[in-house]
């Protein structure tokens, strides 16, 4: 085929089902996007900076299970991503990248805005490459999908001159059939972690986000409930998908942030089946440094090789596709265990359940001895949002001193496709994902929470919902500062916090007013104090058809502790 290098470009990612490219142009992109106006097979969608541009495709492919394509401006546009590329990095979010680089006959004059792009997306992505040469853009092309979506899957980035943008050749644009990455872990190792986990007298199951993304939750509920075993989640700093459903009895919550607690919650048990989970992605150092019993049998099993062992020794490392594994593993166990076995794990599970409800039940106390106080406490928003948000519902949250996971010890959360937490910590990523999100599933109303210190660092998202008319619904957590900091600082006993006495964490005097802010952007907002008219209004902008932004004065002061357990 006879093309340009932009339409190459354009041909190939719609003929792989691409719909969406999400971008903000500069000079150097300009090519693309002029060929993009005669060629509608996918649609632009512009974001008014590369914070929300990354964020948004970073929710889309997330959601999708596809590959989510951007397109950012030269040197500076790619500097401005680089936070959001970090997030899906840690993610493993599958995103090809591009830039414009200036034209290859400027390149040895050091030209304006030019620089080595290559080398700084490098670290936080699968493959990086400039495209020096028309002929190898085809195989380029192939070789950044094919990339970005094999387990595990990850970012990559391309280079793309300005001059190569524009050339004409005959090209080949044939693209490889897709990968079926569906690889059926070794069966010795299958059978060495049933006999290990069946003879184990009080096991646990570590769950983490790659669960959900393997599609292997129902699996790992027959598993969980074949060995009788409590679930827990990772750690709220890490916590980003859901591998299983919140309301299932088994459900235990998720394991404390540091690493003394940790110990103290893993010590009961003699074994641990971790699924889909990085074992252990800590945050501040804490003695002692390692997290996990010593006494603890580990099984490990994942489709990324290089989470196992990579921190812990494992007993029985298994390497493969959750699904399928899960699946076979459930069969090998009940065919290993022996009846007096079975019988053990069915009173287990049942212990579990009814510790389960109890403390489900002294939360709701909590919440019913904290529902007059105003402004409201993190603990009656996240309540009043628990009860009115529809089974079908996607959760954004980026907001982690109010929302403390209060939705899943709660059991409100009845999927869990749709919870999209914190995995990289580059802030301003929670509105351009719920944005992302809400385009992958127009039929499934979309919330997120959001700080208001973290809705500031990609509030330019707004704009974009407001121009394509995404229908998200956007709360901000309004607690006037930086919570999470002042936690982390009174958890580490730091002198001044454990007075009260904080710099650079408040944000007042101004108070920021984002009613006019996102009024100002395109974006409905209200201001909202009580719960009872939150719920309402809740209902009808996740029942509606335009994008809403609510801001919720919640409790000041400094969070005594961030609690996920």
């Amino acid at each position: 085929m006879k093309t340009s290098g932009a339409g190459a470009l354009l041909h190939m990612l719609s003929e792989a089902g691409v719909r969406y490219l999400f971008g903000n142009p500069g000079t150097t992109e300009l090519p693309l996007v002029d060929a993009m106006v005669d060629d509608r097979r996918i649609e632009y969608i512009l974001a008014l900076q590369e914070v929300p541009v990354m964020a948004i495709a970073d929710g889309y492919a997330q959601a999708s299970r596809s590959l989510g394509v951007v397109n950012l401006h030269i040197s500076c546009g790619l500097g401005n991503a680089m936070g959001m590329l970090y997030n899906a990095h840690r993610e493993g979010t599958p995103l090809l990248v591009t830039a414009g680089q200036q034209d290859r006959r400027l390149a040895f004059e050091e030209p304006i805005l030019g620089s080595d792009m290559v080398r700084v997306a490098r670290p936080w992505t699968k493959w990086s490459a400039e495209v020096q040469c028309i002929q190898d853009l085809p195989s380029a092309i192939r070789r950044a999908m094919q990339t970005a979506l094999a387990p595990p899957t990850g970012p990559v980035f391309l280079s793309l001159p300005m001059d190569l943008q524009s050339e004409v050749a005959e090209l080949d644009l044939s693209l490889s059939p897709p990968l079926n990455t569906r690889v059926r872990p070794p069966i010795e190792a299958l059978k060495q972690a049933a006999q290990l986990l069946a003879g184990a007298k009080n096991p646990a199951i570590l769950v983490g986000s790659r669960t959900q993304e393997g599609d292997a939750v129902a699996e790992l509920v027959a598993v969980a409930d074949r060995l009788g075993a409590p679930v827990l989640s990772e750690s709220g700093t890490t916590h980003g998908r859901l591998g299983f459903p919140p309301d299932h009895p088994l459900y235990s919550l998720g394991m404390p942030l540091w690493s003394p607690d940790v110990r103290e919650r893993l010590h009961e048990f003699d074994a641990i089946l971790v699924v889909g989970m990085d074992l252990l992605r800590q945050y501040v150092y804490h003695e002692p440094a390692r997290a996990l019993p010593e006494h603890i049998r580990v099984v490990h099993f994942d489709a990324d090789q290089y989470q196992l062992g990579k921190n812990y020794p494992c007993d029985v490392g298994v390497l493969g596709d959750l699904k399928v594994g899960l699946a076979e593993l459930d069969g090998l166990l009940q065919s290993t265990m022996s009846p007096e076995e079975t019988a053990r794990a069915k009173s287990r599970g049942e212990a579990r359940a009814a510790a389960h409800h109890k403390i489900r039940d002294a939360l709701r106390q909590e919440v019913e001895s904290q529902k007059s106080a105003r402004p409201m406490s993190p603990l009656t928003f996240m309540s009043t949002v628990a009860r009115v948000i529809p089974d079908n519902v996607a959760v954004i949250e980026e907001a982690v001193t109010t929302t403390s996971t209060y939705l899943e010890r709660l059991g409100a959360l009845k999927n869990t496709s749709g919870y999209f937490g914190h995995r990289g910590w580059a802030l301003g990523w929670g509105l351009g994902c719920a944005i992302g999100v809400q385009l992958a599933w127009p039929d499934r109303p979309v919330l997120a929470l959001l700080g208001e210190g973290a809705a500031m660092y990609g509030i330019q998202g707004l704009w974009t919902a407001a121009r394509y008319r995404i229908p998200a619904t956007f709360v901000i957590c309004n607690n006037s500062q930086y919570g999470i900091l002042k936690a982390g600082a009174l958890q580490m006993g730091l002198p001044a916090a454990r007075s009260g006495r904080f710099v650079g964490m408040d944000l007042n005097e101004p108070e920021i007013d984002f009613v006019a802010l996102a009024k100002s952007l395109g974006v409905e907002a209200a201001r909202i104090s009580e719960p009872d008219e939150l719920a309402e209004r809740l209902k009808e902008s996740l029942a509606g058809d335009k994008p809403r932004l609510f801001d919720v004065p919640l409790q000041r002061g400094a969070p005594v502790a961030l609690k996920y357990t």
